[in-house]
Protein backbone atom coordinates (compact mmCIF):
# COMPACT_ATOMS: atom_id res chain seq x y z
CA UNK A 1 0.00 0.00 0.00
CA UNK A 2 1.42 3.38 -0.99
CA UNK A 3 1.73 5.79 1.94
CA UNK A 4 2.53 9.46 1.56
CA UNK A 5 5.08 11.17 3.76
CA UNK A 6 4.43 13.66 6.54
CA UNK A 7 4.63 17.40 5.98
CA UNK A 8 6.58 19.01 8.83
CA UNK A 9 6.50 22.82 8.90
CA UNK A 10 8.91 24.62 11.23
CA UNK A 11 8.27 28.31 11.57
CA UNK A 12 8.74 31.32 13.82
CA UNK A 13 10.04 34.88 13.84
CA UNK A 14 13.39 35.73 12.28
CA UNK A 15 16.27 35.02 14.66
CA UNK A 16 14.60 32.27 16.68
CA UNK A 17 17.05 29.68 15.37
CA UNK A 18 14.63 27.65 13.24
CA UNK A 19 17.27 27.28 10.51
CA UNK A 20 19.81 25.87 12.95
CA UNK A 21 17.21 23.47 14.35
CA UNK A 22 16.36 22.23 10.86
CA UNK A 23 20.03 21.73 10.02
CA UNK A 24 20.56 19.65 13.16
CA UNK A 25 17.35 17.71 12.57
CA UNK A 26 18.38 16.85 9.01
CA UNK A 27 21.72 15.53 10.30
CA UNK A 28 19.80 13.22 12.62
CA UNK A 29 17.27 12.19 9.98
CA UNK A 30 19.00 12.31 6.57
CA UNK A 31 16.08 10.38 5.07
CA UNK A 32 13.90 13.49 5.33
CA UNK A 33 13.41 15.73 2.31
CA UNK A 34 14.50 19.28 3.14
CA UNK A 35 12.60 21.73 0.97
CA UNK A 36 14.86 24.54 -0.20
CA UNK A 37 13.02 27.85 -0.47
CA UNK A 38 13.49 30.36 -3.27
CA UNK A 39 14.25 34.03 -2.62
CA UNK A 40 15.10 37.23 -4.44
CA UNK A 41 17.40 38.49 -1.67
CA UNK A 42 21.17 38.31 -2.25
CA UNK A 43 23.14 35.49 -0.58
CA UNK A 44 24.70 36.13 2.80
CA UNK A 45 28.32 35.20 3.47
CA UNK A 46 28.73 31.44 3.28
CA UNK A 47 25.33 30.73 1.71
CA UNK A 48 25.28 28.40 -1.30
CA UNK A 49 22.69 28.49 -4.08
CA UNK A 50 20.55 25.37 -4.06
CA UNK A 51 21.53 24.45 -0.52
CA UNK A 52 20.52 27.37 1.66
CA UNK A 53 18.14 28.95 -0.89
CA UNK A 54 17.44 29.03 -4.57
CA UNK A 55 18.57 32.60 -5.28
CA UNK A 56 16.43 33.96 -8.10
CA UNK A 57 16.07 37.23 -9.94
CA UNK A 58 12.87 39.15 -9.34
CA UNK A 59 11.67 38.64 -12.91
CA UNK A 60 12.10 34.86 -12.76
CA UNK A 61 10.39 34.73 -9.37
CA UNK A 62 7.44 36.70 -10.75
CA UNK A 63 7.18 34.34 -13.73
CA UNK A 64 7.05 31.35 -11.38
CA UNK A 65 4.28 33.03 -9.41
CA UNK A 66 2.32 33.50 -12.64
CA UNK A 67 2.74 29.81 -13.44
CA UNK A 68 1.53 28.84 -9.94
CA UNK A 69 4.79 27.03 -9.19
CA UNK A 70 4.91 27.91 -5.47
CA UNK A 71 3.17 26.16 -2.61
CA UNK A 72 3.31 29.55 -0.91
CA UNK A 73 5.10 32.82 -1.49
CA UNK A 74 5.32 36.15 0.27
CA UNK A 75 7.17 39.45 0.41
CA UNK A 76 9.32 39.79 3.52
CA UNK A 77 11.53 42.79 4.23
CA UNK A 78 11.32 43.97 0.59
CA UNK A 79 12.37 40.57 -0.78
CA UNK A 80 10.31 37.68 -2.14
CA UNK A 81 10.36 34.18 -0.64
CA UNK A 82 8.56 31.06 -1.83
CA UNK A 83 8.36 27.28 -1.54
CA UNK A 84 8.60 25.50 -4.92
CA UNK A 85 5.60 23.19 -5.21
CA UNK A 86 6.81 20.33 -7.41
CA UNK A 87 9.72 19.02 -5.26
CA UNK A 88 7.50 18.94 -2.14
CA UNK A 89 4.63 17.13 -3.86
CA UNK A 90 6.91 14.55 -5.46
CA UNK A 91 8.72 13.79 -2.19
CA UNK A 92 5.45 13.32 -0.28
CA UNK A 93 4.08 11.02 -2.96
CA UNK A 94 7.24 8.91 -2.71
CA UNK A 95 6.61 8.45 1.01
CA UNK A 96 9.34 10.78 2.25
CA UNK A 97 8.78 13.13 5.16
CA UNK A 98 9.15 16.74 4.01
CA UNK A 99 10.63 19.45 6.20
CA UNK A 100 9.71 23.06 5.47
CA UNK A 101 11.44 25.96 7.21
CA UNK A 102 9.45 29.09 6.42
CA UNK A 103 8.30 32.35 7.97
CA UNK A 104 4.98 32.69 9.79
CA UNK A 105 3.15 34.28 6.88
CA UNK A 106 4.16 31.44 4.57
CA UNK A 107 3.44 28.71 7.13
CA UNK A 108 -0.13 29.88 7.60
CA UNK A 109 -0.65 29.88 3.84
CA UNK A 110 0.59 26.30 3.65
CA UNK A 111 -1.70 25.35 6.55
CA UNK A 112 -4.72 26.70 4.67
CA UNK A 113 -3.89 24.27 1.83
CA UNK A 114 -2.57 21.37 3.92
CA UNK A 115 -4.22 21.42 7.37
CA UNK A 116 -3.13 17.80 7.88
CA UNK A 117 0.52 18.88 8.17
CA UNK A 118 2.45 19.18 11.43
CA UNK A 119 3.03 22.83 12.33
CA UNK A 120 5.74 23.67 14.86
CA UNK A 121 6.33 27.22 16.13
CA UNK A 122 9.80 28.15 17.41
CA UNK A 123 10.08 30.95 19.97
CA UNK A 124 13.08 32.52 21.75
CA UNK A 125 13.45 32.44 25.55
CA UNK A 126 12.87 36.22 25.60
CA UNK A 127 12.64 39.23 23.29
CA UNK A 128 15.97 40.47 24.64
CA UNK A 129 17.67 37.24 23.58
CA UNK A 130 15.94 37.41 20.20
CA UNK A 131 17.30 40.90 19.56
CA UNK A 132 20.76 39.82 20.67
CA UNK A 133 20.71 36.90 18.21
CA UNK A 134 19.71 39.14 15.32
CA UNK A 135 22.36 41.74 16.19
CA UNK A 136 25.08 39.07 16.50
CA UNK A 137 24.53 37.97 12.89
CA UNK A 138 26.01 41.30 11.83
CA UNK A 139 24.07 41.34 8.56
CA UNK A 140 21.38 43.94 9.26
CA UNK A 141 21.34 47.66 10.01
CA UNK A 142 19.73 48.87 13.24
CA UNK A 143 16.76 50.06 11.20
CA UNK A 144 16.23 46.58 9.79
CA UNK A 145 16.71 45.02 13.23
CA UNK A 146 14.00 47.29 14.65
CA UNK A 147 11.69 46.19 11.80
CA UNK A 148 12.42 42.54 12.53
CA UNK A 149 11.64 42.98 16.22
CA UNK A 150 8.36 44.77 15.49
CA UNK A 151 7.39 42.03 13.04
CA UNK A 152 8.32 39.34 15.57
CA UNK A 153 5.84 40.75 18.07
CA UNK A 154 3.07 40.51 15.51
CA UNK A 155 4.06 36.98 14.49
CA UNK A 156 4.06 35.74 18.09
CA UNK A 157 0.33 36.49 18.17
CA UNK A 158 -0.17 33.54 15.79
CA UNK A 159 1.34 31.06 18.24
CA UNK A 160 -1.97 29.25 18.89
CA UNK A 161 -2.50 28.55 15.19
CA UNK A 162 0.27 25.95 15.35
CA UNK A 163 0.10 22.39 16.66
CA UNK A 164 3.21 22.70 18.80
CA UNK A 165 5.39 25.41 20.38
CA UNK A 166 9.05 24.93 21.26
CA UNK A 167 11.21 27.41 23.18
CA UNK A 168 14.68 27.41 21.62
CA UNK A 169 16.86 27.93 24.65
CA UNK A 170 19.25 24.97 24.47
CA UNK A 171 19.63 23.87 20.85
CA UNK A 172 20.00 20.12 21.49
CA UNK A 173 16.89 20.12 23.68
CA UNK A 174 14.89 21.96 21.03
CA UNK A 175 15.99 19.55 18.29
CA UNK A 176 15.16 16.53 20.46
CA UNK A 177 11.67 17.90 21.09
CA UNK A 178 11.05 18.42 17.38
CA UNK A 179 12.21 14.88 16.67
CA UNK A 180 9.93 13.54 19.41
CA UNK A 181 6.99 15.36 17.86
CA UNK A 182 7.73 13.83 14.44
CA UNK A 183 7.96 10.35 15.96
CA UNK A 184 4.73 10.83 17.92
CA UNK A 185 2.89 12.11 14.85
CA UNK A 186 3.86 8.93 13.02
CA UNK A 187 1.89 7.00 15.65
CA UNK A 188 -1.26 9.14 15.61
CA UNK A 189 -4.37 6.96 15.40
CA UNK A 190 -5.78 8.79 12.38
CA UNK A 191 -2.85 7.49 10.34
CA UNK A 192 -4.01 3.91 10.77
CA UNK A 193 -6.95 1.73 9.88
CA UNK A 194 -7.87 -1.80 10.92
CA UNK A 195 -6.71 -4.20 8.24
CA UNK A 196 -9.88 -6.30 8.66
CA UNK A 197 -8.45 -9.65 7.56
CA UNK A 198 -9.15 -12.75 9.60
CA UNK A 199 -5.81 -14.27 8.60
CA UNK A 200 -3.67 -14.11 11.75
CA UNK A 201 -0.55 -13.83 9.61
CA UNK A 202 -1.71 -10.58 8.08
CA UNK A 203 -0.96 -7.14 9.61
CA UNK A 204 -3.57 -5.99 12.09
CA UNK A 205 -3.41 -2.36 11.02
CA UNK A 206 -2.07 -0.45 8.05
CA UNK A 207 -1.33 3.20 7.47
CA UNK A 208 -3.94 5.42 5.87
CA UNK A 209 -3.04 7.51 2.85
CA UNK A 210 -3.74 11.18 3.79
CA UNK A 211 -6.32 12.80 1.58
Amino acid sequence: MSVTGSLIVISGPSGTGKGTICKSLFQRRPDMFYSVSATTRPPRAGEVDGIHYHFLGKQLFAEMVERDEFLEWAEVYDNMYGTPKIPVTEALQKGRDVLLEIDVQGALKVKSKAPWGVYIFIVPPSLQILRSRIVSRGTDSMEVIDKRMAKALGELAHLHEYNYVIINDVLEDAVSKVESIINAEKCRSHRYQLFGNADVNQPLVTENVPE
